[in-house]
């Protein structure tokens, strides 16, 4: 739309009752072009490079880290605390603000402060290539304004007029499987010590983690019914588990790790309203879901996982380890307990 300009955008924005990722679709451009319309009335671009923004943000002290894919948001309030850089991988292992972060997908990053009729909203917001949402980060009230400022200044870019050229978003890649590497799939996931090599195996045989699940079935894989992901947040509730909810996507996978203590229904929403802790489900995108066991040395780490109909992963779910509070027996009862679905051999 040629008229989309700057001005136009704001203006669209100000009377939008939508949310700008929504608005966003509906306008059918990037949430990224959204916020750069307001380069120059309130948003500044910034430096992206996790090592630079991180240690920045966690200056601000107490925010709220959002991070979130076509399904699902994960909010949690806290402090980005004990940040490890690195080229491929970054993380920051607070308790609360527990981040996996993936820096080639952190491309573009604005410091937005808006005046609303609440009052004044302020933002760091991180996007990948196409200018899809990665992560954000929003102020509280008891955030250092101080810092905000030197945020703003000492990470802002040179361009603060440019417009961005986003890339075409990126196809679902959909379910990967190589069915003539069954048998190697089998034997060496069953030789597995740790769960971070499950992704090395999948990519050395040319799949990924939906196939590997098509594929490898039982003892290893367990296909459940739609209705377990519904089911699994309503155990939770109801016993107390201790678990670690993982929610994400390329770019950056935000942890939850401990109870959930609410559970609000809301149209198609399964909403988590805890305190310092906050879920947003889409309940109807979820299309598949799997029980997933894989060997470790500390003993077998059980999950649910939660996949849309493009086969993109929604949210994952594992317990606690007992060390960390959590009931191993008692969750691997709930996963037992979750309803299946017969898949023909």
């Amino acid at each position: 739309m040629n008229d989309l300009t700057p001005a136009r955008l704001r203006e669209l924005k100000r009377d939008a009752a939508l949310r700008p990722y929504d608005l966003a679709a509906q306008l059918g451009l990037s949430e990224a072009a959204l916020v750069e319309a307001e380069l120059g009335h309130g948003a500044t671009r910034i430096d992206p490079i996790p090592g630079r923004l991180i240690p920045a943000v966690q200056a601000l002290g107490e925010v709220m880290a959002l991070t979130r894919n076509r399904s699902c948001v994960i909010e949690k309030i806290g402090t980005y605390n004990d940040f490890h850089d690195g080229d491929h991988a970054a993380m920051t292992l607070d308790p609360e603000i527990d981040l996996r972060i993936f820096p080639r997908h952190w491309v573009h990053a604005f410091a937005v402060q808006l005046d609303t009729p609440s009052g004044t909203r302020r933002s760091v917001q991180v996007f990948d290539a196409a200018g899809a949402a990665v992560h954000k980060v929003h102020l509280r009230e008891t955030s250092d304004l101080s810092a905000w400022e030197r945020l703003r200044t000492d990470l802002a870019l040179p361009d603060q007029h440019g417009l961005s050229e986003y890339a075409p978003a990126p196809a679902p890649e959909g379910a990967r499987i190589a069915p003539d590497r069954a048998d190697a799939l089998r034997t060496e996931w069953a030789a597995m010590t740790d769960t971070h090599q499950f992704n090395t195996l999948v990519r050395r045989l040319k799949m990924n983690r939906l196939g590997a699940y098509r594929l490898v079935r039982a003892p290893w894989a367990r296909p459940l019914a739609v209705a377990a992901s519904d089911a699994m947040f309503r155990a939770l509730l109801d016993q107390g588990q201790q678990v670690m909810l993982f929610v994400g996507n390329m770019g950056c996978i935000q942890i939850h790790s401990g109870p959930v203590q609410s559970l609000k229904p809301m149209g198609p929403w399964l909403n988590v309203m805890d305190a310092r802790f906050n879920l947003h489900l889409r309940a109807d995108h979820v299309a598949e879901v799997w029980a997933v066991e894989k060997p470790t040395r500390r003993g077998p780490a059980l999950s649910v996982e939660a996949f849309d109909a493009a086969g993109e992963l929604i949210w994952q779910c594992f317990g606690m380890r007992p060390e960390k509070g959590g009931d191993a027996e008692g969750w691997a009862a709930l996963v037992a307990s979750l309803p299946g679905v017969e898949v023909p051999a």
